[in-house]
């Protein structure tokens, strides 16, 4: 069988020979560096926010169309973020290619559009070719770029200032500070926005229906819990025996205890058993209501699935009775289900 890849033997040598403590000690010391100019340059963003800030945030909320988020090279990297992120957060955005705009996806934007333009320098010749179009078809600017005094800055109706003193690349040539600068701002316009929108859980989960997040904010407990003949429960003046054999076809782990109106009056677990089976001498006249727990863990059936995984953890159990707002028993559940859910 032929191998999937070759590799060099001599990239391999070198990738395995060990460096000396000094090379370490200097290559630590670098990536220090470059954590410590990035963060500063974020710091420094903190002084920045403004009246144009404000500004931009009251232009997008009043925005009728799209945001359109452009930018070649790294900044198109960062603009591709910004414009998923203001989507995920409930601000309508998508990532337009400023080489491809002026090949026809320019006719993507709209008058009632907003285009939030990335360039550090303020002088990419892509951006700066599609600005003068989207302006006369209506759509406002709002500049995100190290140079406020560039031709994009001039052009912008706001312009958002990310300047930075020096990237982290130690040739200052490499756009590492500048675009993590970048980042942060749109994070920042991205959450102020979300913030005054009122986007809130379930908004959240709307935009997240995918994957494990998903699963997480839009599964409630309802659409988990047995109901029904399937939740184990017995009367508060049952005998020992007739709860096991209520547990045992349960197969939660447990049973409900009710009163004569069906609300919750305790529960008794594998638990309790164990514990009940040290202490009892006779077990079969013994009463379930000496023996189980009062005022059990319980949660309402209109709850998260994963606010259902937090109260199991907290209190250290496995089982959860489910209650109406009247007490009353209307499911139960267990952490077999939300692992079977995939919600933890």
């Amino acid at each position: 069988m032929q191998p999937l890849c070759y590799t060099d033997p001599m990239i391999t040598a070198a990738a395995t020979a060990p460096q000396t403590r000094a090379a370490e000690s200097a290559t630590l010391a670098l990536a220090r560096e470059v954590l410590e100019t990035e963060a500063a340059a974020v710091r420094a963003l903190v002084a920045r926010l403004d009246e144009r800030f404000l500004a931009a945030v009251r232009l997008i909320l009043a925005c009728r169309g799209r945001v359109v988020v452009s930018g070649m090279g790294k900044s198109g990297h960062i603009g591709r973020k910004i414009a998923s992120t203001l989507a995920s957060t409930g601000t309508p955005a998508f990532f337009m290619h400023p080489g491809e705009a002026s090949h026809g996806d320019l006719g993507m934007i709209t008058g009632e559009d907003i285009l939030v333009a990335l360039s550090h320098s303020g002088e990419s010749a892509e951006l700066l070719l599609i600005l003068p179009l989207a302006k006369r078809a209506g759509a406002k600017v709002v500049a995100v770029t190290g140079s406020p005094g560039s031709s994009l800055g001039r052009q912008a109706d706001i312009v958002l200032d990310t300047h930075v003193e020096k990237e982290a690349c130690p040739l200052n040539l490499a756009p590492t500070a500048s675009t993590t600068a970048a980042l942060a701002m749109g994070d920042a316009l991205a959450v102020a926005l979300l913030d005054a929108r009122g986007f809130g859980h379930e908004d959240f989960a709307r935009s997240h229906p995918g994957g494990s997040l998903g699963r997480k904010l839009l599964t409630h407990v309802a659409d988990l819990m047995h109901t029904g003949t399937a939740v184990p429960a017995v009367r508060d003046d049952a005998l020992l025996p007739e709860a096991v054999l209520e547990m045992s076809r349960g197969r939660l782990g447990m049973t409900a205890v009710l009163d004569p109106e069906g609300k919750v009056a305790g529960v008794f677990t594998d638990g309790d058993l164990r514990r009940t089976l040290e202490r009892v001498e006779d077990f079969k006249r013994a009463r379930i209501v000496d023996h189980m727990t009062r005022a059990p863990r319980s949660i309402a059936p209109d709850r998260l699935a994963a606010e259902a995984v937090q109260l199991m953890d907290r209190h250290k159990i496995n089982q959860l009775l489910v209650v109406d707002g009247n007490g009353s028993l209307v499911g139960a559940l267990n952490m077999h289900d939300l692992l079977r859910a995939g919600v933890l």
